[in-house]
């Protein structure tokens, strides 16, 4: 079936996320969709943004069960369900919980293949904005979490925990006191809508 979507970008420079109209009625229909697939990690960027923005978050976060707490990152491994799984975040009735700024960069850059948005011509600035971003990101993770084992802190010490966000916050400010460039190559907001040819079930790929 041909089915017209839109996209929608947001350049909200590290907490930058694509939405996709799609996603209300996945073509998996599953309730679930990428959700059933994948477990969100959290890193030191996703750190700093919810201690500044909502610390109760982290605070949940780290009250969960069944977390992959590394040196500076925590894994909420999704629980079974059926033949896949379920992501601790989502739910049946609307999706996931957390807001586009409050998720991982996975989940807010994610759109599913079968959309193939990066062959649009007319969204190569934002196929290359995304791809500078996942890889400034990465760099700063890295960066940050290199600082802080120098520092001998780590997320696997849970006594001292408050010391390594506390000393996070301060490297994340420190080291975005300068926007990236790349950062002002896109407008805050762009809608764009194509066609694109559905297919169903398991037949939708992920």
């Amino acid at each position: 079936m041909l089915k017209k979507l839109e996209l929608t970008f947001h350049n909200q420079g590290l907490r930058s996320y694509i939405e996709l109209d799609l996603c209300a009625e996945c073509p998996r229909q599953d309730d679930k969709g990428c959700c059933g697939y994948y477990s969100p990690v959290f890193y030191p960027c996703d750190f700093a943004y919810l201690l500044q923005h909502k610390p109760e978050v982290l605070d949940y976060i780290f009250s969960l069960d069944n977390l992959t707490i590394l040196d500076a990152s925590v894994t909420v491994n999704n629980r079974p369900e059926g033949q896949s799984y379920r992501c601790n975040f989502h739910s049946k009735t609307g999706g996931c919980l957390l807001p586009q700024a409050l998720r991982e960069s996975v989940c807010r850059h994610f759109v599913c293949p079968g959309v193939a948005w990066e062959k649009e011509n007319k969204l190569a600035h934002w196929k290359d904005f995304f791809a500078a971003l996942t890889d400034y990101e990465i760099e700063l993770n890295n960066r940050i979490a290199g600082i802080l084992k120098e520092k001998g802190l780590s997320l696997r010490e849970e006594k001292r925990r408050d010391e390594f966000m506390a000393e996070l916050l301060i490297l994340f400010e420190q080291e975005t006191a300068t926007t990236a460039p790349f950062l002002a190559k896109c407008p805050p907001l762009e809608k764009y809508s194509f066609f694109r040819e559905l297919q169903y079930g398991t037949d939708w790929p992920l």
